[in-house]
């Protein structure tokens, strides 16, 4: 049964990669983790967009390795957005790419959804940071609708250019 469960997240994320490689350029690289001081102004961005909209969310900052950074709970948030919001923030990271990449492919259906099986977050709203054209960790997001969480997730990423 386990070696089955390895094979099928083996199997599963190479598709993630087949898939999204096929639609788009490579991912950036990793790079340098992202400094606190750039975490910072991207979680301010983000919370400053969460609570313009009133939305109630987890924010997550992830660096290049997947290892937090800082996280934000904002007022009468659900707790359980901690953990979905660093998932989608482990996932951008893991796989270089944003979380909506494999929200678009498991809403082909089809093989696509092996993608279910991998183990990382399959929900828009975690983004790879990218400085320099590397990556140097993610934005996780959660809380609301998942399109909402990639708004906050953006608004962060667009204050480190």
């Amino acid at each position: 049964m386990r070696t089955a469960r390895i094979l099928s997240l083996v199997v599963g994320t190479a598709l993630v990669f087949v898939a999204a490689s096929a639609s788009a350029q490579a991912p950036p690289p990793y790079g340098a983790p992202i400094t606190l001081e750039q975490a910072k102004k991207a979680m301010a961005a983000a919370e400053a967009e969460a609570k313009k909209n009133t939305w109630p969310v987890v924010i997550v900052i992830l660096d290049s390795g997947g290892q937090l950074v800082m996280l934000q709970r904002l007022d009468n948030a659900q707790w359980g957005s901690v953990d979905i919001a660093r998932e989608k923030a482990r996932s951008a990271v893991a796989l270089r790419r944003p979380t909506k990449v494999l929200q678009d492919l498991i809403a082909q259906g089809g093989a696509n959804l092996r993608l279910l099986n991998i183990g990382y977050s399959v929900l828009e709203g975690g983004i790879p940071i990218v400085a320099d054209g590397k990556i140097i960790g993610s934005i996780g997001v959660s809380g609301v609708t998942s399109q909402q969480d990639a708004q906050i997730a953006q608004a962060g990423i667009d204050a480190l250019k």
